[in-house]
């Protein structure tokens, strides 16, 4: 089954994490997606740009209300996600164990989410 790893994070830590820092987290993720890819269950990752690249579209009986910036304030934004196929929810759990962002009390949380699976059109992939 596939799971999506949601990254959650508060970017102003972020962007007052020292180079050391930077580089503990960037040296775990790899590692994370290096085991993953060898074990073959990593389908996709990627991570975000700031929310203040975000644009967020509101549907109404008037039609579209486009707005900079994400849909809501909330403390922690999302950053980035994992897409992985686990045997089971335990081995997602793991998975989400490892990634080093967001992991640590108050920094934010892995939201494990499942996919359902729907009918895609022709020619698009898994």
């Amino acid at each position: 089954m596939r799971y999506l790893l949601l990254i959650y994070t508060d970017e102003n830590s972020t962007e007052q994490a020292t180079p050391d820092d930077v580089a503990r987290i960037s040296r775990a993720h790899s590692e994370t997606i290096e085991d993953a890819v060898r074990r073959g269950v990593l389908v996709g990752l990627d991570k975000l740009k700031p929310t203040v690249t975000a644009t967020t579209v509101r549907m109404d009986t008037s039609g579209a209300l486009i707005t900079d910036g994400p849909f809501a304030e909330t403390k922690e934004q999302l950053a980035g996600y994992y897409m992985i196929d686990c045997a089971d929810l335990d081995q997602a759990i793991e998975w989400a164990k490892r990634i080093p962002t967001g992991c640590q009390p108050g920094e934010g949380c892995i939201e494990i989410r499942p996919i359902q699976e729907i009918r895609k059109p022709s020619g698009l992939g898994k």
